[in-house]
C-alpha cells in the first residue's frame, strides 16, 4: 500500500496483544505508517476499546475512514473467554486482587447452563467501577483507584447469544454475542450472583465486530512487516 492509500482511508483488522491498551496500538500503527511513508500527519483511530487484559479484534481506521468509526462501534460484537467461579475482584477481572470468596458446592453443570438463559435479551447492567466511562469529567477508574465511592447508574444492553462452551472445575469457558456498551466483566460478576456465588473474568478475547472477524486480523508485527514490503 502507498501513503495515499492510508490517507484516503484503510480499515485494518488487528489482533490486540495482551497488556496493550487500544490507544497504544493506535499510536504504534500511526507512528509506523508515518515513518514508512514520511507522512507528517495522519488520522488513525479504533472502533471500540479493548481493556489491556483483553486480546483480540481491533478495527483500526486510517485517514478519511476515521469518519466511519461510529458506524463500526455500534455493531454487534462477539467475545470468548473464561469466568472463574467462587471469587470476585473489585474490577471484576484480574486487574485487582480477589477480595471475596463464595461457596460453589451447590453449582452443577445443569445450573450453569440453565442460568445463561436468564441473561438472553435486554438486560440491565452496571458498568464496572474500574472502567473508562466518564462521570463529572473524570473516568470511573480514577475514582476507584483513589478509593472514592461514586454512584453508577445501570444501562440497558442486549445479549443475543450466551453459551458456556467448557466447564473445567471452577473455570467456565464462554461465548457471548452482544450489543455495543456491554461489559463482559460485569456479565461475569452478575453471572456469579445469579448462581448464588461469585465470579470474575480471567480471560477475554474479542472475536467479531459486525462482519469483521479475528480470523482476518493481523498481529502488529505482521502489519509492520507489510509496510516494508
Amino acid at each position: 500500500m502507498t501513503a495515499e492509500d492510508f490517507l484516503s482511508g484503510q480499515i485494518l483488522l488487528v489482533d490486540k496483544p495482551l497488556n496493550w491498551t487500544s490507544f497504544q496500538v493506535v499510536n504504534k500503527l500511526r507512528w509506523e505508517i508515518r515513518q514508512a511513508f514520511n507522512i507528517k500527519k495522519i488520522k488513525v483511530g479504533h472502533a471500540g476499546t479493548l481493556d489491556p487484559l483483553a486480546t483480540g479484534l481491533l478495527v483500526i481506521c486510517t485517514g478519511k475512514k476515521t469518519k466511519e468509526i461510529n458506524t463500526y462501534q455500534g455493531q454487534i460484537k462477539e467475545y470468548t473467554g473464561t469466568f472463574v467461579l467462587g471469587s470476585t475482584t473489585p474490577s471484576f477481572d484480574l486487574e485487582t486482587e480477589i477480595n471475596e470468596t463464595y461457596p460453589t458446592d451447590h453449582i452443577s453443570k445443569d445450573l450453569v447452563h440453565k442460568t445463561t438463559t436468564e441473561f438472553i435479551g435486554d438486560i440491565q447492567q452496571f458498568p464496572p467501577v474500574f472502567s473508562a466511562i466518564k462521570k463529572d469529567g473524570k473516568r470511573l477508574y480514577e475514582f476507584a483507584r483513589a478509593g472514592e465511592t461514586v454512584e453508577i447508574t445501570s444501562r440497558t444492553v442486549r445479549i443475543l447469544e450466551f453459551e458456556i462452551t467448557k466447564i473445567e472445575g471452577l473455570h467456565l469457558d464462554f461465548r457471548v454475542v452482544c450489543s455495543k456498551g456491554t461489559y463482559i466483566r460485569s456479565l461475569a460478576n452478575d453471572f456469579g450472583k445469579a448462581l448464588n456465588s461469585g465470579a470474575h473474568l480471567s480471560a477475554l478475547k474479542r472475536t467479531k465486530i459486525g462482519d469483521f472477524s479475528i480470523e482476518n486480523a493481523m498481529s502488529i508485527e505482521r502489519f509492520i512487516n507489510s509496510l516494508k514490503n
